[in-house]
């Protein structure tokens, strides 16, 4: 057993925040409180429901991961966020359309308490949605101190240790890296400046790290993956983690495509399209907006397969990923997949994947995973990236010159032998040797 890392204690209550409180923040909200009320258990939670092996095999020693690290109790949860309406969270919860009336009736008191404070918002980076709960002020930095006084003001008025914040909010225009990015200087003059490159979501972001909240970013937007948001989660200590929860078809994908390549099948071409008729796909039937999902959801299978590794199994396989607006299917997206691979001999196959999946279904178990596992690390003394905390991601923040792990079970992997690491136990190889030492 190796040395331990000194971990503070879970003490008190934790405030959360979220940018975004509509279909994937209410249902979040309103899956918590079913939870704690009895009504249901945390499917999907990593935190709630997972085991984590310690030492060998006949040693048998399994504990629940809740059980294994200290993270915060369920219970201690306090919830708040911005959006850009008005809505309370019942409201909200029911014109997502995610959620059976009946579910939402019965947490409604705790909803109707989710009344969003005003959004952060400019129309140019989400062009399909138009806001009436916004901040004013005259510069990007006005917006940001609000922002940082929003911050103080949940953290007295609900008397909370500490916060995490999460983004539940929606896909921004496709952006670059630019100059404005590459400091913490260029960054703060931008904010005075109003520059174009600096969206919404990066002022949430900052304005989260200068308050010194951890903070992870659940949509494929640029926000904390540039260098001016990697200094300041350094020189403040604080988590970072993203970037677009890995829900629906990109987590088939990093399923399936491991498989494929470890058994060494070859892979011809690889179509993907969705439907979906939420906001989310309103925002996304906006070709700049796809085009920031389009990069996220387009890298998984080059990373994972390695073409030049493999090249007579995987060069120049073709790719090929649309999403589409359709309104009567509501949050019940339809991820359909065409796989065209190849065996012995070269000889063809096919595998066909017809996924009916609920993305706010989803998407809640990883907000509340990352939650607990973001004021672990807080607690833990670990800033900056969190990759051990790629296994929720489509697009896994990477320190600058590695490569993003896409591999599910590389990722499992990595998240729990981090989590020995973090008590000191020895990590998991398997290398099957346990009987012969």
């Amino acid at each position: 057993m190796s040395n331990s890392i000194e971990i503070q204690e879970p003490k008190g209550k934790l405030g959360v925040l979220i940018p975004g409180l509509g279909a994937i923040g209410t249902t979040f909200v309103a899956g918590v409180e079913s939870i704690l009320r009895g009504y249901s258990l945390p499917y999907g939670s990593l935190t709630q429901m997972g085991t984590i092996r310690l030492g060998k095999r006949t040693e048998n020693r399994v504990p629940a991961i809740k059980d294994f690290v200290p993270i915060s109790d369920m219970k201690d949860l306090v919830i708040g966020g911005w959006d850009i309406f008005p809505d309370n969270g019942y409201e909200a919860a029911k014109k997502a359309g995610v959620l059976k009336e009946s579910d939402i009736e019965r947490v409604k008191d705790r909803l109707e308490q989710l009344k969003p404070m005003k959004g952060v918002f400019d129309n140019k980076y989400v062009k399909k949605l138009h806001g009436t709960w916004i901040k004013e002020g005259k510069t990007k930095m006005d917006l940001a101190e609000q922002l940082m006084d929003d911050i103080r003001n949940f953290k007295e008025k609900n008397n909370v240790d500490r916060i995490v914040m999460v983004w539940c909010a929606s896909t921004e225009i496709f952006l670059k890296q630019d100059p404005v990015h590459q400091s913490i200087d260029a960054f703060e003059k931008g904010l005075r400046e109003n520059n174009d490159a600096i969206p919404n979501s990066m002022i949430y972001a900052y304005a989260a790290l200068k308050s010194g909240i951890p903070f992870a970013n659940g949509a494929p937007n640029l926000t904390v993956d540039v260098p001016v948001m990697m200094d300041l989660a350094k020189e403040n200590g604080i988590p970072i983690a993203g970037k677009d929860f890995k829900t629906g078809q990109t987590l088939m994908k990093t399923i399936l495509a491991p498989g494929l390549k470890a058994r060494l099948i070859g892979l011809n071409g690889w179509f993907s399209t969705n439907i979906l008729g939420n906001r989310d796909g309103e925002v996304l039937d906006d070709p700049e907006s796809f085009k920031t999902k389009e990069e996220s959801k387009l890298s998984v299978l080059e990373y994972i397969l390695q073409p030049d590794k493999y090249p007579d199994l995987y060069k120049d396989f073709y790719h090929k990923v649309r999403i589409n607006y359709y309104p009567p299917r509501g949050d019940n997206k339809e991820g359909w997949d065409n796989l065209d691979i190849f065996g012995w001999m070269g000889y063809q196959m096919q595998i066909k994947v017809d996924f009916l999946c609920r993305d706010s279904i989803l998407a809640p178990p990883i907000v509340l995973d990352l939650i607990l596992f973001m004021d672990l690390a807080k607690r833990a003394g670990m800033s900056g990236i969190q990759e051990w905390l790629s296994f929720y991601f489509k697009s896994p923040m990477t320190a600058p010159g590695l490569y993003p792990e896409h591999d599910l079970f590389i990722q499992l992997m990595k998240l729990k032998n981090t989590l020995r690491h973090m008590k000191g136990e020895e990590p998991i190889t398997h290398l099957g040797l346990e009987y012969y030492d």
